[in-house]
């Protein structure tokens, strides 16, 4: 579940609002082991995807470093290289 995970920091442009729920939804259902909560635990699910969505902005957003931003789309295709190298095309 967390390999859907994707690094968000120091990219052009900066990660979306739904990057960031989406990263914070597969923490969640990580956690918690939960894919999809029962009708009971929905509420506190989704509190705790709002939660985690706001420290993941907090966190993102105070974060410094000196290194050149990051283009997704070059990041995407080292990521497809590495993919192919390791598990065939």
């Amino acid at each position: 579940m967390c390999r859907n995970i994707k690094p968000l920091f120091n990219f052009e442009p900066k990660a979306t609002k739904e990057e960031i729920r989406d990263a914070a939804t597969q923490f969640v259902r990580k956690v918690s082991g939960m894919q999809k909560p029962s009708e009971e635990n929905q509420e506190v699910f989704g509190k705790a995807i709002q939660d985690v969505s706001d420290d993941i902005q907090k966190l993102l957003d105070h974060l410094q470093t000196n290194s050149p931003k990051k283009n997704r789309e070059v990041e995407a295709e080292k990521a497809k290289a590495r993919s192919i190298k390791r598990f065939g095309a």
